[in-house]
């Protein structure tokens, strides 16, 4: 077998590995329990913290604060912003990890929306 034929049989024996570590790894999250999944992807709640969050009152929410990309460093706002994006968080589907003071979302353009949370467990 020459140098060639060795170089291009490792390419296809690494390149399958990969493939096999790839789908072991997807088999292995679909037994995973709800809460490790969503506690792994969670960033520390620092990441929110450090945005200047203005109070506001709804009507059928009740108290929530809102912060807004203009009065926020742009990379700081950014980051939650794309984190908050990324993982599709709405007032329905609020992006935090099980130690999170409060729960976030976004709603229109250049604003994040938080909510304090009320119980361990509620969004």
């Amino acid at each position: 077998m020459s140098s060639k034929q060795q170089i291009e049989f490792l390419v296809k024996l690494r390149d399958a590995l990969s493939m096999a570590a790839e789908a072991t790894n997807d088999y292995i999250e679909t037994f995973a329990p709800k809460e490790a999944k969503e506690e792994k992807t969670a960033v520390t709640e620092e990441t929110f913290n450090i945005l200047k969050f203005e109070s506001q009152q709804g009507a059928k929410i009740g108290a929530y604060e809102v912060a807004y990309k203009a009065a926020n460093l742009p990379d700081k706002w950014n980051s939650a912003y794309n984190i908050l994006t990324k993982n599709n968080a709405t007032i329905q589907n609020r992006y935090l990890g099980t130690s999170y003071q409060f729960s976030y979302w976004l709603y229109g353009s250049d604003k994040i929306y938080r909510q304090i949370r009320k119980q361990a467990g509620e969004t």
